[in-house]
Parts: C-alpha cells; structure tokens; sequence
C-alpha cells in the first residue's frame, strides 16, 4: 500500500488527538487514573504538543499519512537549511510493525542524500522505534535527558 499524504487541517484534531492517545498507552497504563483523568490529561498533553510544534517550526510540513484515502498518522518535517527535521512520525497501532514506518523513513533519508543534509530527530529513551532508527544509521549526537537527538548523516560521494 502506498502513502499519500496532505496537510493537516482543524478537523482533524479528533483523529489526531486519538493517534497521539495510541502513542502514550503503555507508559499511561502504569498509573491508576480517576475516572476521566487520563482523557484530560491526554487531551491537554497533545493541546500543548500541538501547540508547541506549530509555534516553534514554522515553516514545517504538518501532514497526515493516508492509506486508501484514510488517515494511518501522522508525519511533521521542518526542512532547514542545514538539515531536515523530523519533528514527528507517528502511526496508529495497527499499521505499526509492518514496514510503513521504515519505508517512510527511506524516503526522507533519500531526501537527505539528495540535497546532502543530515536528517534529526528527537527520540525517547524507551521508545520503540528507537531500534529502527539505529539500524537506518542514526546515531546519537546528544544526550538531553529523557530524549536523544538523534542524526543520521549523508554518505559523501566517491571522490
């Protein structure tokens, strides 16, 4: 199944609002929740990422990754001048673990080779796709705690 995406607009909060809720579950499920604390507390976390992202990344592509027509996640890059940014990739649970995530990102990394310029992104500690990223190339360039950024560097032509 092939990709297409398309920017995100305000109707889809719900839907991106759900994909980010899929992100957290395994780290929310360790906390006992009163009845409709975790949905606010959900809610407010990705109102502030939400926020966050479109303040501090102007310029970024905020898109949504469609399969047949129908949202699967989400996909934000902010393509600098001297890199490009993953800022976010993020897919619902059950599009997870079947290639989709690593085709996206060959993608973006054929990019980086293109125009020559490294491609960064920051990672959790625990997340998942950490492994992903090592095995596409990335390495670690800085410790900032609970993240890593992470960057994944052009090969340099044969001279």
């Amino acid at each position: 199944m092939t990709p297409t995406f398309r920017p995100i607009s305000p109707e889809d909060q719900p839907f991106l609002l759900r994909l980010y809720a899929s992100t957290r579950e395994d780290e929310l499920a360790q906390v006992e929740w009163k009845e409709g604390e975790l949905e606010a507390f959900i809610e407010q976390q990705f109102e502030a990422q939400h926020q966050y992202y479109q303040q501090t990344f102007l310029g970024a592509a905020f898109d949504l990754i469609l399969l047949d027509g129908k949202p699967a996640g989400r996909l934000y890059i902010h393509r600098r001048a001297d890199e490009i940014r993953l800022i976010d990739i993020a897919l619902l649970p059950e599009h997870r673990g079947a290639g989709l995530g690593g085709q996206l990102m060959k993608t973006i990394l054929d990019e980086g080779q293109k125009v020559g310029k490294p491609v960064r992104i920051h990672v959790e500690r625990f997340n998942p796709a950490l492994h992903l990223y090592q095995r596409l190339g990335f390495e670690n360039v800085e410790d900032q705690g609970v993240y890593y950024l992470m960057e994944w560097r052009p090969r340099m032509p044969a001279v």
